[in-house]
């Protein structure tokens, strides 16, 4: 395996999580896993994600966490620091997995990460 691991933050049972954990094992990719249900979302994470990807990609807008939401809070989400907010509160919101690589970039979802 590689020296220097990957960070893969997402959900332990979602299956695109699952798929991507796999793929890297396949590959034989070291890669450290953090939950976001168990372990929290990291607000550095976020800030980092945020300022390299656009808020519109992170925030699931297509699961069920969002479409749970009540009609008011998905009205209020119109910037960076809104849908921060909601991901922070409802990690099942953020799109996974995110993949914070070894040379620094930050991927989001499977098929934009390999």
């Amino acid at each position: 395996m590689n020296q220097a691991p990957i960070t893969v933050y997402g959900i332990a049972n979602c299956d695109t999580v699952k798929k991507a954990r796999a793929y890297l094992a396949e590959q034989k990719i070291n890669y450290l896993f953090h939950d976001f249900k168990r372990q929290g979302v990291p607000i550095a994470l976020m800030d980092t994600c945020l300022a390299h990807i656009a808020w519109e990609l992170l925030l699931n807008r297509k699961g069920t966490t969002w479409r749970k939401l009540d009609a008011s809070v998905q009205a209020a989400v119109v910037d960076a620091a809104s849908a921060k907010a909601v991901m922070l509160a409802e990690p099942s919101a953020i799109k996974r997995p995110v993949i914070a690589w070894h040379d620094g970039r930050i991927t989001v979802g499977f098929k934009n990460s390999f």
